[in-house]
C-alpha cells in the first residue's frame, strides 16, 4: 500500500505551561539525536481528545495537577518522513492528525515522573514558548508553529512572573 493511501493516526498534542508561562518539553528516549517534543499520544476508541490528553499526560509525565484551558480550533496533520513510513505504529499510518490542548500545570516540579527506563522521555525541561519550533524535528515544525500562534495569547495572559 502506498503511503498516500494510509490513514492518519488520531492523536492529541499537549502544551503544558507552568505558572511562569514556560512550556514542558521532553527529550525522546528512542532517538539518537536530540529530539525534544511536547507530550502527545493516540486517542483510544471512545475517548474524547480531552480524556486522551489527561491520560497521555499522566502516562508520559506523571502530571496530575493540570487544568485544560483550551483546545485547538482545528485538527493538525503531518506526514512521516519516507524513511519512517512502515516502521512506526505497525506501519498502519502515514502520519498523525492531532487535536492540541493547552493545559496549565499547578503542581510542583517534584510531581513530574517520566517513568524510568520504560518512559517515553529521557529528560525534561521548561522553556519559553518561542523556543519550541527550533527544538522540534523538522517534519513537525509547521504544527508547532501553528499551535504556538493559536495558544500564545492565552499563555501570555497566564504567566505569573
Amino acid at each position: 500500500m502506498a503511503a498516500a493511501d494510509l490513514p492518519y493516526r488520531p492523536c492529541v498534542g499537549i502544551m503544558v505551561v507552568n505558572l511562569q508561562g514556560l512550556v514542558f518539553v521532553g527529550q525522546r528516549r528512542n532517538m539518537t539525536t536530540p529530539a525534544w517534543q511536547m507530550p502527545q499520544g493516540g486517542i483510544d476508541p471512545g475517548e474524547s481528545p480531552a480524556q486522551a490528553a489527561e491520560r497521555e499526560l499522566r502516562e508520559e509525565t506523571g502530571i496530575k495537577r493540570a487544568e485544560i484551558l483550551a483546545e485547538s480550533r482545528r485538527w493538525h496533520s503531518y506526514d512521516l518522513p519516507d524513511h519512517l513510513i512502515g516502521k512506526v505504529w505497525g506501519g498502519a499510518f502515514r502520519g498523525q492528525t492531532q487535536k492540541w490542548l493547552l493545559l496549565q500545570f499547578s503542581g510542583d516540579d517534584a510531581e513530574i515522573d517520566l517513568g524510568g527506563e520504560e518512559g517515553e522521555f529521557a529528560s525534561w525541561r521548561w522553556l519559553p514558548p518561542a523556543q519550541l519550533p527550533q527544538l522540534i524535528v523538522p517534519f513537525k515544525r509547521p504544527i508547532y508553529e501553528a499551535v504556538l500562534a493559536e495558544f500564545a495569547p492565552l499563555i501570555e495572559d497566564l504567566a505569573i512572573t
